[in-house]
């Protein structure tokens, strides 16, 4: 099979290799899923590149400790193992595989059933990749951290990306009033999506209007806690989707002194949230939104569009099984 394959920490272009390499074969608790589209992810760059220095102390402190990256994916189960109770060969899933090894960029993967869960049935392979792990901090951030109820009015400051494209419309299935902000070129697709409200913000300065919040999700951590807490309404709440330092090591000073609650997201890859996720794609109320689709030899260029290029929505890397006969 083919897969993108590092042995060292270094730039995208250095460090990638697309090669050949065998196909995995599934212990009795694992299935061997066909991948047909894989997405990245902010996480990705930072398991090859190793920077923040910080990301080496989960994939290896030296070098990395899984030589193939990647970790959204969706396919086929191509083959199950003895133990495998809830999946059949042929079945369709989706999955975050970041607590499990990892491999998505590749043409094949074992991964346990635990991580796995039914492709919702009306949308795409390149779309079901693009949901697994956004979708979920956007769902964790919103309904966990946040506490998100009907009626609340909500800011998204990264409204166009991929966490925020998806925070958008979980916030409208919530039945919130939604605020978006984002740049200029993407202010009608974050209407389109649900928003209410659109703030342009190389026109506007979101922090320094009348306008108060009850739920502020940060997407773009190119804030400081302290200018959020002035549209925040008392006994609101923030919180940090990307990493913000403040936010970390304010917030509980913050929520001890204030009504207003701070905190930082950490998401976690949950097999019944994904679940939640399908329902809302099914029901027609949450729509992946991908920017742009990549082959897999073309998984640099595709990461490093996706650090610099501002995408709007996700990156998603097609796998092409028909080059080897394969459907």
């Amino acid at each position: 099979m083919k897969a993108t394959v590092f042995t060292k920490y270094g730039p995208l272009t250095d460090v990638l290799e697309v090669k050949e390499i065998e196909k995995p074969t599934p212990k009795d608790n694992e299935l061997l899923i066909k991948i047909y589209a894989a997405a990245i992810c902010w996480g990705d760059r930072a398991l090859i590149t190793g920077k923040p220095f910080i990301a080496r102390l989960s994939s290896g402190l030296l070098k990395p400790k899984h030589p193939i990256p990647g970790m959204e994916i969706a396919g086929q189960v191509e083959k199950v193992g003895r133990n495998i109770t809830q999946f059949h060969s042929g079945d369709e899933i989706f999955a975050d595989i970041s607590e499990c090894g990892f491999g998505a960029f590749a043409e094949y993967v074992s991964v346990p059933e635990n991580a796995l869960a039914p492709k919702p049935v009306n949308i795409t392979y390149q779309e079901a990749a693009a949901a697994p792990q956004y979708s979920l901090v956007a769902l964790q951030g919103l309904r966990d951290k946040g506490k998100i109820q009907n009626g609340q009015k909500v800011l998204f400051n990264g409204a166009s990306g991929g966490v925020g494209t998806f925070a958008v419309q979980i916030a409208k299935a919530f039945e919130a009033e939604v605020t978006g902000v984002c740049s200029a070129r993407n202010l009608e697709l974050v209407r389109s999506i649900g928003a209410d409200h659109v703030i342009d913000y190389t026109k506007e300065d979101f922090t320094k209007n009348e306008q108060r919040y009850d739920l502020i999700l940060d997407i773009a951590a190119n804030r400081s806690v302290s200018e959020y807490m002035h549209v925040l309404n008392s006994n609101g709440s923030y919180v940090a989707v990307a990493f913000e330092s403040s936010a970390l090591f304010l917030g509980p000073l913050i929520s001890m002194t204030r009504s207003k609650n701070v905190s930082q997201l950490r998401h976690k890859p949950n097999v019944k949230d994904l679940f939640f996720i399908k329902e809302l794609i099914e029901a027609g109320k949450l729509v992946p939104i991908i920017d742009r689709t990549y082959p897999l030899n073309g998984i640099a260029e595709a990461l490093q569009y996706y650090g610099e290029g501002h995408p709007s929505g996700k990156v998603v890397i097609n796998m092409d099984h028909t080059s080897r006969g394969e459907v």
